[in-house]
């Protein structure tokens, strides 16, 4: 069975021909990714053309027994692809974080391929029927993330190649690694030209965006690149899904026990060291609970371990970049300096690496500063005091973004009335951000459009025919 090093070794490439991809912890080179151009994705998008025919061809059961396999080969394969995604993003081996990860994109492949998606009868009378059917697309374009690169890939890929659809995968330049990785294990299975990766610079990115030859385009990232991926993609019409930033509310309610739900609301802010679109960004308290809720996300902040992700035991990491590590560094300090009361963390964490920053749990912070408004993608919380709800409900939907928000209470119906009047595509009680592969998952406002998971997700994919007689 392919080792973790011979696993890096088959999709690295010599230093002379790619570029250094670097430890996020360390910033020690892992390896070197490829480095492809405009020739490179056109070579791509035509063996993908040819190739989906064929691919369409076996049927949903033939395709369905193949995607099996893939996930019980990601299952064997865990550790390794665990470690290069570790390295290289940075989320520790262990918590909900590399490991979760793997387990979820074989979840997810799983599912892609059990997931039941029938002709759907719209209309009969006695004498006419009309039906509903699912056809492939063709070619779909998957640009990818480097937060989760791995998980969000497998969103992408698996429903596409479900449906009879082949891809072409545009991993994030600062996580490419991960995704080759993962499309080595799935092309072990494929036919060739099914699924490529083509590893590029935005140049390349916005090629795919406008390619010719792609049906469908499926993209994860910040809603400025998705505002140029629409403008790109209305010279040939290719179908969109578009996962944008988030600026996740929550809300919690009076009467909550807060020692009930600290540990959950710390994780919805926190996974994976608050690089999540739909991870908690802005908490807003009843003043009941206010003092209660800084002082036990404070205490979580200050005692949960962080570290290099190959240490045992850590379970936040890095930021993963440079660019994110000053957005960070720059909205805190903002914060700070217009008033705010940092209660712990605000300051990098130098002795652990050059791009650690401590988690942080900031308070008494005004509505239109910048860590309230805009999208900080790291392990910081502003956290804000209401007294009426109706007040609340109005400060979440003002953000021009939808795509998660939460609600917290003792009280299940108090919740459900407030998720009721929530501008978000998700809305979770008691709990943030976690997804499941049968429920769709999208955004609403600047957060995208588009649903991904289950049925949803498979139609997302598939191009619909009816049939009349």
């Amino acid at each position: 069975m392919t080792t973790a090093t011979t696993l890096l070794d088959a999709i690295t490439v010599r230093e002379s021909d790619g570029r250094a991809i670097p430890d996020a912890a360390t910033r020690e080179t892992i390896g070197y990714a490829p480095v492809h151009g405009l020739e490179d994705l056109d070579a791509a998008v035509g063996a993908a053309r040819g190739a989906q025919p064929a691919w369409a061809a076996l049927g949903h059961q033939e395709r369905s027994r193949i995607l099996h396999r893939i996930a019980d080969d990601i299952e064997a394969r865990s550790e390794e692809l665990a470690v290069i995604l570790s390295r290289e993003q940075g989320k520790p081996l262990d918590g909900p974080n590399a490991r979760f990860e793997i387990g979820a994109a074989a979840a997810w492949t799983r599912n892609a391929a059990d997931t039941v998606l029938e002709p759907e009868v719209v209309f009969e009378n006695g004498t006419s029927r009309a039906e509903v059917h699912y056809d492939p697309l063709g070619v779909v374009g998957a640009i990818g993330p480097w937060n989760w690169p791995i998980m969000i890939s497998v969103w992408q890929i698996a429903p596409s190649l479900r449906m009879g659809n082949a891809v072409v995968v545009k991993p994030s330049e600062y996580t490419p690694l991960s995704v080759l990785a993962l499309v080595e294990v799935f092309n072990a299975h494929l036919p060739e030209g099914v699924l490529s990766v083509v590893v590029g610079d935005r140049e390349v990115g916005a090629a795919i965006a406008k390619h010719p030859g792609l049906d469908k385009i499926m993209f994860t990232g910040s809603t400025a690149t998705g505002r140029k991926i629409i403008e790109s993609s209305a010279q040939n019409l290719a179908r969109l899904t578009l996962e944008l930033g988030g600026n996740d509310a929550g809300i919690v309610l009076p009467g909550t026990d807060v020692s009930k739900i600290a540990q959950d609301l710390f994780w919805g802010i926190f996974i994976n060291t608050g690089q999540t679109c739909a991870a908690l960004k802005r908490l807003y308290v009843h003043d009941s609970l206010y003092e209660s809720v800084v002082d036990a996300l404070s205490d979580l902040a200050s005692t949960t371990p962080m570290g290099p992700g190959l240490e045992a035991g850590n379970v936040l990491g890095p930021l993963q970049n440079q660019k994110q590590f000053e957005i960070v560094s720059r909205l805190v300090d903002e914060a700070r300096s217009g008033g705010a009361t940092v209660v712990t963390g605000g300051t990098p964490a130098e002795e652990l690496g050059p791009l650690f920053y401590r988690p942080t749990v900031v308070a008494d912070i005004a509505d239109d500063a910048s860590l309230v408004v805009e999208e900080q993608f790291g392990p910081v919380i502003p956290v804000l005091r209401f007294s009426d709800i109706d007040d609340a409900v109005a400060r979440a939907n003002s953000s021009t973004q939808g795509l998660g928000a939460s609600v917290w209470s003792d009280d299940v119906d108090a919740a459900l009335d407030v998720a009721a009047r929530l501008q978000a595509g998700t809305v979770w009680i008691n709990q943030h951000g976690a997804l499941n592969p049968h429920v769709p998952f999208g955004g609403t406002k600047q957060s995208g459009y588009g649903q991904e998971f289950g049925v949803a997700g498979l139609k997302a994919v598939a191009a619909p025919k009816v049939i009349s007689r």
